[in-house]
Parts: structure tokens; C-alpha cells; sequence
């Protein structure tokens, strides 16, 4: 996967190197515009600028653009961006970073003044600032409260909720206990108990099914689960799976979790654009929330050919790694692509990152999960560190090794970010559990994993073992929201006009 060196986390370690501050410059485009150089020296192999106009930047924050620069236009550096209008009187406001020979200096608290304005003409500077240690982006972490939206990078802001309500028109809740198809434990329906705003925040939180049923533990191992309904707001959404209706036995047991995934299909879908979720993350041992996407019209065809795309996946255990003793749970987020001619051919593996929190874990406070999706790549950032760059020479076929496998291409006659040039649409979810390998059997948690995944009583498995899980929930502090996933806002900008 080829990576923006500025975006490749724990490589680059950034010591001080003497950049001349003066040698950048800013001028105007003609009609309109704005234009940045920086004259090339050798080694030089990226410039990563962050600018805002007429708005003091706050440290080294991301800025209303924020770009990198990863190739010369003849000698220089060069940045254009043409859909801003900056007239005489304008301040912009701007910081750089430039990698050389793989170490990287900071050049911090620039102006920049059009000509024509009532002040000089210049380019004023504090000197280059030494960093001890950078392992990531030009763009700062985490905000720590909701950032003003500015369209003035990409231009149209064309979806935002803010959560002050639960928007029905948006988000139709998904009724099945087919979850994903990986066989997880969880059913999922339309319950406030389960999914509600407050305070600004949408909570999707999972609960007990039994809570519901009102018939005991043992309800689960009798009776049904009816998910067929009949009116607008309680139709089963997917039959896939046995989606719609589960008899329980005493090895089969109905799905002990009751939770809630929300889509924006009928309210909201898009193609290309820059996303931005800020969300906290539930806690809880087992527990597998989701920010991601789904094609709205399957173009190409069934999973995985017609391609998703998943901003963030956690899982929610404090103990919990992999063979090589890395963390795989809280403290560990990723971001994946799914695409390739069918099942046995997805090619995820080679669209995927994930980053370990800056500070404690995901749960402890909220972040920021971003996607850049064009015609060209798609990227993912997550809190500010780049862990996710697509971005094929020709097409997805011959980056995820397709083309040597005697399969047929689906996606003759797309674009070369196929299946990724379509439409694409929001789903928001908290699943618990599964046997389709998200939780691998090999992995090593304490307390251990209470299921097989080659179980044929895996859910019963889970079930009976919730004296071990369930107080990682942490059920009677908060509301028993340390195991809700908490969303504040999403937004959506388009990336050209």
C-alpha cells in the first residue's frame, strides 16, 4: 500500500533541520486564487501546509486547508487552489512542514499579506521549530470540542447532523437478527432503550434481550423472536440469515443481545467528499461497533464486488491481543476498504491500517475519524494520523492483485477507483460478538474468549458466560453507557463544486 510520507505513523522520526522561512511565498492567481511555492533542495521529498485566511491559527491546527505536497512542479513545491477569493486587505495565515532526506522541520506562525493591501507585503516568521519526536501527519490531534464547519476547503458542506434530534427522515433503523452475516449475537430493532439522542449525541447502546422479552435467562432457549412486523416503522429490513425470525432451543438460543444499526439510504447517500465523525467509542469486552459504508445500488454486484468502505471498527476489550502480543481491543482503532470479485477473492487486507490511541483508549473521550474519498484515492486519518491511503496507479484490479488471479472483473467499465465510484451510503452500528473472525479464536484475552468460532452453540457459549463479560459493560455506572457508542457529529463536505 503506498502511503503520503507524511502520513506514515512511527517511521519518520522529525528532528530539527534549518528551513529558510523566506524562500516560501504565497501570491495571487489570476482570475482568482491563491498560489504557494517553495523552492526545491535537495532531499526534499514532501512540504505539508496548513493555512486558514483571515483567521489566526491555533497552534498547529489542521487549519481551512490543509494539504501535501507530495511532488515538484518544476523546481518547487508548488500549491494552487483556484475556488478561494482572496482580495488586498486579506490575511492568510499559515504553518509548513518539510521532510527532507526523511527528517522533518516545522516552520510555524506565518502571514502572508495580497499585494495591494495597506500593510507590507511579507512573509514573517518565528524561526523553524525543533520537534523532539513526530510520528504522523502535518495535522494536529484531536479537537476536544465540535470544530466550526468551514466549507472554504471543500466547497459545499451538503450533509451535517449535529444530533439534537434523532432525524427519522435520515436514519431508518435496520429490524433483523441477521446482523452482518458473521452470525453475531446481537438482534438489532427500533428501542430508545437502544438508540437515542441526548445532549447533542446520538447513543447506540447495546442491552439484554431478555430485559425485553420479559421472560427470564431461560426465555432465550423457547418461544421466538418475530421481527416480521407490519407497519412502516417495525417491517423486518433483512431476512438474510434468518433475519426475520429465530426459534429458540436449548443449543440454539435466540440472540441474547438487543442493539441498533441506523442507515442513511433513503436519507442521505453520496459520491465523493471528505467525512468527518466525531464519536467515543463503547467499552465492554466483546462489544464490535462500526462507522462505515455500503454501496446504495450494489452495481457491480453481491459483497464485496460492489465494494465497503469502514471508517472506524473497534473492538471494545481493555485485554485483548494478537499472536505477536499487539493490542487489538480499546485502544486499537482501524480503517479498511472491502472490495474484490467475490468472498473468497476480497482483497481488504491490502486497504487496511489501524492506530494504536494517543492517550489511554478510544473509550475515554471522543475523536476524530476522517475519509477522503475522490476519483483517485481514498484515505482515512483518525485523529489527525493518515492510517489508510488507496490510491491505485491504474485501477483497484491491479492494486488488490486481481488481475493474477483468473477471476473475472466486475468492474469493466468503471473508473480506476471502481467499485468506489458510486454511490455510497452511512451505517451507524454496536454488534456483540460473531463468528465470522472479527474476535479470532487465536487471539489471547482475559478473561479468555468464551466461544469458538467452529462452535455450533456459539451463541448459547457467549450467553452462559456473561458472569465473565458482562461486568467489563460496566452496566450500573452511567446508565450503562460506557458500553454505548456515542456519535456527536457527522458532516459531510463535497470535494469539488
Amino acid at each position: 500500500m503506498k502511503m503520503k510520507l507524511s502520513h506514515i505513523v512511527s517511521t519518520i522520526v522529525c528532528w530539527f533541520v534549518t528551513v529558510s522561512a523566506q524562500n516560501a511565498e504565497f501570491s495571487l492567481l489570476q482570475p482568482q486564487g491563491l498560489k504557494f511555492s517553495l523552492p526545491d533542495q535537495s532531499g526534499i521529498s514532501l512540504v505539508g501546509l496548513h493555512y486558514n485566511i483571515n483567521q489566526p491559527m491555533n497552534g498547529l491546527e489542521h487549519g481551512q486547508v490543509g494539504v501535501d505536497i507530495n511532488t515538484k512542479t518544476g523546481n518547487a513545491w508548488v500549491h494552487e487552489k483556484t475556488n478561494v477569493a482572496v482580495k488586498p486587505g486579506d490575511t492568510v495565515y499559515f504553518w509548513y512542514l518539510v521532510v527532507k532526506n526523511g527528517i522533518g522541520s516545522l516552520v510555524k506562525d506565518q502571514t502572508w499579506t495580497p499585494p495591494g493591501s495597506t500593510g507590507p507585503i511579507t512573509t514573517s516568521t518565528k524561526g523553524p521549530t525543533a520537534t523532539t519526536k513526530t510520528e504522523g501527519p502535518t495535522q494536529p490531534p484531536q479537537t476536544t470540542s465540535r470544530p466550526t464547519s468551514n466549507p472554504s476547503n471543500y466547497p459545499r458542506l451538503i450533509f451535517e447532523d449535529n444530533f439534537d434530534t434523532l432525524n427519522l427522515d435520515v436514519w431508518e433503523h435496520e429490524i433483523t437478527a441477521g446482523g452482518g452475516g458473521n452470525w453475531e449475537f446481537q438482534y438489532y430493532t427500533n428501542n430508545r432503550s437502544n438508540s437515542y439522542v441526548r445532549d447533542g449525541k446520538l447513543f447506540i447502546k447495546p442491552t439484554f434481550t431478555v430485559d425485553t422479552l420479559n421472560r427470564g435467562p431461560d426465555g432465550l432457549t423457547q418461544g421466538s423472536l418475530d421481527l416480521w412486523g407490519s407497519l412502516p416503522g417495525d417491517v423486518c429490513t433483512g431476512n438474510g440469515w434468518w433475519g426475520c425470525r429465530r426459534d429458540g432451543s436449548p443449543n440454539n438460543i435466540l440472540n441474547p443481545i438487543q442493539s441498533a444499526r441506523l442507515r442513511s439510504s433513503r436519507g442521505f447517500n453520496f459520491k465523493y467528499g471528505k467525512v468527518e465523525v466525531r464519536a467515543k467509542m463503547p467499552k465492554g469486552d466483546w462489544i464490535w461497533p462500526a462507522i462505515w459504508m455500503l454501496p446504495l445500488r450494489n452495481a457491480y454486484g453481491k459483497w464485496p464486488a460492489s465494494g465497503e468502505i469502514d471508517i472506524v471498527e473497534v473492538r471494545g476489550n481493555a485485554n485483548y491481543r494478537n499472536t505477536n502480543g499487539h493490542s487489538k481491543g480499546i485502544d486499537n482503532a482501524g480503517s479498511t476498504l472491502h472490495f474484490g470479485s467475490d468472498f473468497w477473492h476480497n482483497k481488504f487486507y491490502k486497504a487496511h491500517g489501524d492506530k494504536m490511541a494517543d492517550q489511554g483508549t478510544y473509550a475515554d473521550g471522543f475523536h476524530i475519524f476522517e475519509l477522503i474519498w475522490d476519483e483517485n484515492h481514498i484515505s482515512a486519518s483518525i485523529d489527525g494520523t493518515r492510517v489508510m491511503n488507496v490510491e491505485p496507479r491504474q485501477t483497484m484490479w491491479e492494486f488488490g492483485g486481481l488481475d493474477k488471479d483468473n477471476v473475472d472483473n466486475p468492474w469493466v467499465g468503471g473508473n480506476k477507483m471502481a467499485p468506489f465510484d458510486q454511490e455510497f451510503f452511512f451505517i451507524l452500528n454496536v454488534a456483540v460478538g460473531g463468528t465470522g473472525g472479527y474476535f479470532p479464536d487465536h487471539y489471547q484475552s482475559n478473561p479468555p474468549k468464551p466461544w469458538s468460532d467452529q462452535s455450533g452453540t456459539a451463541a448459547r457459549d457467549f450467553w452462559n458466560a456473561r458472569g465473565q463479560w458482562y461486568p467489563t459493560w460496566n452496566p450500573d455506572k452511567n446508565n450503562g453507557e460506557d458500553a454505548a457508542m456515542q456519535v456527536d457529529y457527522i458532516k459531510v463536505w463535497k470535494l469539488k463544486p
